[in-house]
Parts: C-alpha cells; structure tokens; sequence
C-alpha cells in the first residue's frame, strides 16, 4: 500500500488526545487466535514516557493511557534506581513507574492477578496465549520474557544525516521481514536524535516530522515487520501499521481482546509489576 498525501496524520506533538470520528482503539480483536505475536506487525513508541526534558529529551506528547486509545501496544520504558524513576537516558521524566503502574493495568486488564495475567515465559506465544495480558521482551540482563531481535545497531539512534537514516530503517525493515514469524519478537526503530546532540533541528520531535512521513510513504508492502517503535506517531501512521493485520482477521471477537508487550532494559520494573498486581490484588473494568 502506497499513500502518497502529505496531508495524512502521521506526526502528532499534541498532548491532548482528540481520537478520529469511529477509530479503531480495539484494533486487536479480529486478529487470529492461532497466530503467534511475531507474525503480525504492531505499533510501538520508543521511549514511551519520555514527556520532558524539551527538545533533546522529548520523544513522545501523548501520555500512557493515550497511546494506548491510539493504538500502541508497544512500550519501551526506561527506570533508573530502586524507586524505579522513569528517565530519558540521565533526563528524569519526573514520575516513576509505580505512579503509572495502576493506570496501565486500567486499561488494559481486568482482574489482575500474578500468574494470569502476564507473560514472563521465554517461548512465543499464540494470540490466543497472551489476550488481556502484559508479555515482557528479554533485554540484557532481563531474562524474563519472550526473545527480542532488534534490527538496530549500536550507536544507529544517532543522525548525522536524515537520509542515512532513512536507508538504515529501511534496511533494518527488509532484515525484520527476514527475520519475523521465528522464535522471537522483531523490533524496528524510526526514532532517532541528533548527533552532535543538542542541535534543535535535529531533535527527535524534528526528525520525527520527516521521518514519519517518508515511514508512511515507505511502507508499500503488507507484510510482517513486528514492532516499529516511533517518536511522535500520529494516527495514520499507527493504522498503516496495524492495517498490515488484516491478512489475520477473523470474524469473531474475544471478551478480552488487547494485549500489550512491555519492553525496560531493567528487571526493577518486572519486579514491581508483579509486586503491584500479587499484594494490591486491585481489579480493573476493562477499557475495551
């Protein structure tokens, strides 16, 4: 699929969420039970919380809850020390992750509870499998989780050069359709910032104005990539993603539909999570 209008939403800076007439937010419900989650291709925000800072830190308007309505079911969350600060490399974002700890399962999850609700093991699992439920991705030292293969290179989040870039993307885009329905999950980023850092032009939110729009046009083929991490999506860029799904509709919808993949390079956050779903045992109306 080719969109070539300039005038599409595929960068968004606003924090008030104002969802389209008729948007989709429960996206996942008509995917395929018996697929597995690393056929199919899902919207992703990097450094999701990353809200301050200005223009060097900021990568993201919209807060947790609101990517979430947009369609995000990816997360890349980045905690610093044993309250679990969420930071943007030594930037804090002035909350920590218990403050959105409650928020998240809200609107995701009914019913929490320890062994339900989240999917900490290291095989993939069907849609079916992980449907109202939290799956976390292994990342260094975080060995709860299903596999992660990331298609970026140390050091590639830096631009010199936005075509440079764009050619890295679109070469860690071919290697993810090489690389998908495996024995892990793909991970894509379009995201990027400056480098030498602190140029305003090179931003993250500035890149992400003509990175998100050349990614709309670039993606012509239906196909698998996984997750696609992004600064400052907006909503036709999010549904160009999803849209890639639609090979794995069915006609019939699940109660609890939606499932999210939490990606942190810190095993503090797993802890908390089960900490906070094992000894609150609060429950949740679902959103969806």
């Amino acid at each position: 699929i080719l969109h070539k209008s300039s005038q599409q939403q595929v960068f968004n800076d606003e924090q008030t969420l104002n969802l389209p007439e008729n948007y989709a937010i429960d996206w996942m419900k008509t995917l395929d039970d018996n697929k597995f989650i690393s056929d199919i291709a899902i919207p992703g925000t990097h450094d999701s919380l990353a809200l301050h800072g200005g223009p060097a830190a900021k990568c993201q308007a919209w807060s947790l809850v609101d990517q979430l309505k947009a369609g995000i079911r990816y997360f890349d969350l980045r905690v610093s020390g044993d309250d679990l600060k969420v930071v943007h490399g030594p930037i804090s974002q002035h909350t920590t992750f218990s403050d959105h700890s409650s928020k998240f399962p809200d609107h995701v999850i009914s019913q929490l509870e320890y062994e339900s609700n989240s999917w900490v093991r290291n095989d993939i699992p069907r849609i079916r499998d992980v449907r109202g439920k939290v799956v976390f991705v292994q990342k260094n030292s975080f060995h709860l989780g299903v596999p992660l293969h990331e298609t970026d290179q140390h050091g590639d989040y830096k631009v010199g050069n936005v075509e440079k870039k764009k050619d890295k993307i679109t070469d860690h885009l071919k290697e993810a359709i090489e690389s998908c329905k495996t024995n892990h999950v793909v991970l894509n980023y379009s995201s990027g910032t400056g480098f030498p850092y602190l140029r305003v032009d090179n931003s993250p939110k500035s890149l992400a104005k003509e990175i998100n729009l050349w990614l709309y046009n670039h993606l012509k083929i239906e196909s698998c990539f996984g997750v696609i991490a992004m600064d400052f999506p907006g909503f036709d860029l999010i549904q160009m993603v999803i849209n890639f799904n639609k090979q794995f509709k069915r006609d019939s919808s699940p109660k609890n539909e939606n499932f999210v993949i939490i990606y942190s390079p810190s095993c503090r956050i797993m802890y908390a999570f089960l900490s906070y779903v094992e000894h609150k045992r609060r429950y949740f109306e679902e959103c969806w």
